[in-house]
This record gives C-alpha cells, sequence and structure tokens, in this order.
C-alpha cells in the first residue's frame, strides 16, 4: 500500500512537471500571413531590424509590421480574427496566444487573444468566431481602443494624431481617455479628437464611405482565405 502510494505521488509530480495533465497552458502563437503584395516588412522597429515579409513568415507579439504605397497584406490573428493592413501603414502585434485545456491536440480550447496597435494607416478588421466566449479581440490607436462585438467588420485609420472608426457590419465598443465608451453601430462612424461622444452617420462623410466600401471589398476575400486556413490548423 505505502509503494502505491509513493508511486502515486511520483506519477502525480511528473505530471506537473510535465504538463500534460494541467489545465490552462498558455503559449504564445504566431500571426499566419495569408496574402501579401507589394513590400511588406516585419521586425523589430527598436532595432530597426525588419525583413521582407513572405507567405512563410511567421509574425509574433512584439514585432512591427511595415507596409510601402501600394502594398497590403491579409494576416489570421487568431482563429476568428482576420486584418487587411493597407498600403503605407504601419502596425505593432502586442499580443496573440491561446490558453488551451492540458496538451490536448484537438479542441479544448479555452481563451484566443489578439492585441495589435496601428501605429498610422489604414486596417480592415473582421472578427467573426463561433466560440464567442473564447476570444478576444483588440485593436488600439494613439487615441481610442477597440473591442469589437462577435460578428464584426470594421475599418480604423490613424494618421497618428487622429483617428477614424467605421463600422461595416456589427458593432465595435470604443474607449477613449476620459471620455465615455462609444458604441458604433453599423453604417456608423466616430473619429478622435471630438467634440462629440456621438457615431455620426457614414453617408455624412467621404472618407467613412470609402471606409465601408473597402471593408465590404476586404471582407470575402478575407473569408475565402480564412476557410482554407482553418481547415488546416492545428489548433
Amino acid at each position: 500500500m505505502r509503494f502505491l502510494s509513493f508511486g502515486s505521488a511520483l506519477a502525480f509530480c511528473f505530471c506537473l512537471l510535465g504538463n500534460g495533465c494541467s489545465k490552462g497552458i498558455t503559449r504564445a502563437t504566431a500571426a499566419t500571413v495569408f496574402f501579401v503584395k507589394g513590400d511588406v516588412v516585419c521586425g523589430s522597429a527598436e532595432h530597426n531590424q525588419f525583413q521582407p515579409v513572405t507567405l512563410k513568415t511567421k509574425i509574433r507579439s512584439g514585432d512591427t509590421l511595415r507596409t510601402s504605397d501600394g502594398a497590403s497584406i491579409n494576416l489570421a490573428l487568431i482563429p476568428g480574427g482576420f486584418v487587411q493592413v493597407s498600403g503605407n501603414s504601419e502596425i505593432r502585434i502586442e499580443d496573440l496566444r491561446l490558453t488551451k485545456d492540458g496538451n490536448e491536440t484537438a479542441g479544448g480550447v479555452l481563451d484566443r487573444r489578439a492585441s495589435i496597435r496601428l501605429n498610422h494607416g489604414r486596417i480592415v478588421n473582421l472578427f467573426s468566431d463561433s466560440n464567442q466566449s473564447a476570444s478576444e479581440f483588440k485593436v488600439a490607436t494613439g487615441q481610442v481602443t477597440l473591442r469589437p462585438d462577435f460578428d464584426c467588420l470594421f475599418s480604423v485609420w490613424t494618421d497618428g494624431a487622429r483617428s477614424r472608426v467605421t463600422c461595416g457590419r456589427g458593432e465595435v465598443n470604443a474607449f477613449a481617455d476620459a471620455q465615455p465608451s462609444v458604441k458604433i453601430a453599423v453604417g456608423y462612424f466616430s473619429q478622435w479628437p471630438t467634440a462629440s461622444n456621438e457615431p455620426i452617420a457614414a453617408i455624412a462623410d467621404a472618407g467613412a464611405q470609402m471606409d465601408i466600401k473597402t471593408a465590404l471589398d476586404v471582407e470575402p476575400e478575407l473569408l475565402d482565405q480564412a476557410a482554407g486556413w482553418q481547415n488546416r490548423r492545428v489548433f
């Protein structure tokens, strides 16, 4: 009996050390490149070390991605969280990770998180994941932080001093310093800094109208590329 108890305790210790029986194992992930056009580079902005991006490039937390004039890139940040970065834009990957229930190779995902910062330029974001409770998708600029609701398509533009967010489908929750949160519904936009906290109909602004048109054009492209990728992914 004493031998069995010791063996059980030893097995339990190995289980904890090996992570095989532990719960909630979190690991960093990498963005997957769906499509790249033109001159796109990625690397460390702090050390000014950048490499050209290809379809095989894995973009990780802490990386900065830059696109030249006329370039673009489509990325999968997490399952259900996709983005197109337009030309003359720069984003920083703040956080990419997933938490799984033990070492299961299929299913068992407890949490997926993606957080990016748009330093300048324009991005189209698509957040559409069937497992709503297990995913968090966040986009920030220097003026505002955005958390889309499930099944949301939205565009973000900034020149560093100003930001505009336009919703093409669903709703986007916007949080700016010292201001009440804003819920931007489909067909509306908000901009910062602003004297008004109320979203404005996109039909009233040429730039916002173009945001919606661009987002609607990009959406089927991202969905088509995502369908093939999700059939191949291992998590």
